[in-house]
């Protein structure tokens, strides 16, 4: 089946996330925009990237970037026109690279024409587009998630003369999901960027919807039935697009915003991400392997979200306090490293900029059950800027070129959006994606050598993972198998060469071949099979029946 046709064509899908404002300037104001972008869409489809995630480009006062939004069915005019955004789409879809947005659906800015006349009077047409209260001791079970900044999910409101319910930041009022005016105009929203060509919506913020008292207002069931309308709109208008659930949650709470296959289609794996950087510092695989001990299987049509970085701080939400004194102290030592419960660092400046823990942990996201999503940016190894505001340190200009402004903008510096990184690590001048074109072996065209081998490979997205349990903890090693397939995927998390022991007996008789250069490695037998691994080393194996016994390596077939 046609990759355009495909209903599930998200589990194959290698996803890449970018701020419009951050990727490229086409007119020299100092700040990206949808031209731009289009003028880019080359080097994503080279790169081989085939769906696009753009964070929110409406119109916005930017005080949480982009995610207070002041106007749902817009641009915003420094971004470019819906025109711009149209030709932008056509574009994308021309090369065949699939298109979602962020759809903020908790709350709106306060300069919202919603919140503007809800505050003017209670019998304002639109008061009931929040929630409101005469007191600050409702809802006193729900916990304050910006801990660094906010005191409490109430604020009062002078002009209104009354408190309005927040769950992020007190200019972001919450929508008052209890209204089915509310609801039905965020189905309206929905459809208005659906019917022009958007392919689906990262849904923000999801397990906040609704408030009852006597609860945490988290992941009600009055939320799950308002998230199935949604699901149900695309279903019955638009198929073929997807809702993926920014849902912050321990697996099982996860679970249900995919209901029996009719809620999500996708949701980010949040708990597993920052095991993943506990498993490499404490060089030992049960962090990942636990954790997958406490997700449950979801239904055939849903998929997993997977990442490393992203614009968001890395979050600890979802780790005991233990794990996170851990993650503190192995990767934020210095305390303007630290966001909120998290970590506000780039993945490269993260592994010290060591090429070998950058590929391991791309390896690790590679192959792991669900979809990865790459940063843009972390392609090329960028570093962040942690002297910058809130996350603005990873959310700087992408860098093209060693020219002015890393090749991003023609404007004057001051004029930049943000400063681009001139540490002498990570400076544009080193770090850009003219440097890495050419070289085969720059981390660029690793990447893009990793995104194709994993869309040849369905296996990766739509198989079954099963965790051999060999005794060098050091080492992960799991199978994926579909449809008669099989690969073994093996990870050495430690800095050192380490050995390992693999009881393989079921597939007497495979080959094992390495795909990164298609080097067939000895037969497997009954006998224990023997693997050295360089330090941070990792194995692909596709397990191949012999179809020449003769060549047993690789080498034989083209040496001359």
């Amino acid at each position: 089946m046609s990759p355009l046709r495909d209903p599930l064509w998200y589990k194959d899908a290698v996803f890449y996330e970018l701020h419009v404002k951050a990727f490229f300037d086409s007119n020299a104001d100092g700040v990206g925009d949808f031209p731009g972008l289009t003028a880019k869409l080359d080097y994503l489809q080279w790169l081989g990237i085939n769906c696009i995630w753009l964070l929110p480009f409406y119109p916005s006062p930017f005080k949480d970037d982009g995610y207070d939004i002041s106007d749902y069915r817009n641009i915003h005019s420094g971004f470019g026109t819906v025109q711009d955004f149209r030709t932008f789409l056509d574009e994308a879809h021309r090369r065949d690279i699939r298109v979602i947005v962020d759809l903020i659906v908790n709350h709106t800015s306060d300069q919202h024409a919603w919140f503007q006349e809800a505050r003017l009077s209670p019998l304002s047409p639109k008061r009931q587009y929040y929630v409101w209260s005469d007191t600050d001791q409702r809802y006193r079970k729900a916990r304050i998630i910006f801990i660094d900044t906010e005191k409490s999910n109430w604020t009062w409101d002078p002009e209104a003369k009354a408190y309005y319910w927040h769950r992020f930041f007190s200019h972001q009022p919450d929508l008052n999901y209890d209204n089915p005016e509310v609801r039905q105009a965020m189905l309206d929203v929905m459809s208005y960027w659906l019917d022009l060509g958007l392919d689906g919506f990262r849904c923000d913020a999801v397990p906040y919807l609704f408030e009852r008292e006597g609860t945490n207002c988290e992941n009600l069931p009055e939320t799950h039935a308002y998230l199935r309308e949604l699901r149900h709109r695309i279903d019955d208008r638009y198929q073929g697009r997807i809702l993926l659930a920014e849902a912050n949650q321990w697996p099982s709470d996860v679970r249900a915003y995919f209901a029996d296959g009719d809620e999500f289609h996708m949701a980010f794996h949040f708990p597993l991400m920052p095991r993943m950087y506990m498993a490499v510092r404490s060089e030992d695989r049960r962090p990942i392997t636990d954790i997958f001990t406490h997700t449950p299987a979801i239904p055939d049509p849903c998929q997993w979200c997977l990442f490393l970085r992203n614009h968001d701080e890395l979050t600890l939400e979802m780790c005991t306090s233990e794990e996170r004194d851990y993650m503190y102290y192995a990767y934020a030592a210095d305390p303007l490293m630290r966001r909120n419960i998290g970590i506000a660092r780039r993945l490269a400046p993260l592994m010290e900029n060591d090429r070998r823990k950058i590929e391991l942990m791309n390896s690790l996201l590679f192959t792991l059950p669900g979809s990865p999503i790459i940063y843009y940016g972390d392609e090329i190894g960028m570093g962040d800027n942690v002297h910058l505001g809130d996350r603005n340190g990873v959310r700087t200009p992408m860098q093209w070129t060693s020219d002015r402004n890393a090749g991003f903008s023609k404007a004057d510096p001051t004029q930049v959006y943000l400063p681009v990184i001139t540490d002498p690590v990570f400076s544009y001048q080193a770090t850009n994606v003219e440097n890495q074109v050419q070289p085969p072996h720059s981390l660029l065209n690793w990447m893009r050598r990793l995104i194709t081998i994993r869309k040849q490979s369905p296996l990766l997205g739509r198989g079954t993972i099963d965790f051999l349990r060999p005794r060098n903890e050091k080492v992960l090693v799991h199978l994926r198998e579909f449809q008669g397939e099989a690969m073994l995927l093996v990870h050495n998390l430690a800095g050192s060469a380490q050995p390992v022991e693999l009881d393989l007996r079921r597939f007497r008789g495979a080959v094992p071949i390495e795909q990164f250069g298609l080097t067939r490695f000895p037969q497997i037998s009954d006998h224990p099979y023997q693997l050295s691994l360089s330090p941070y080393g990792y194995y692909w194996f596709r397990l191949s029946q012999l179809e020449d016994p003769r060549a047993q390596y690789g080498i034989e077939d083209t040496a001359i």
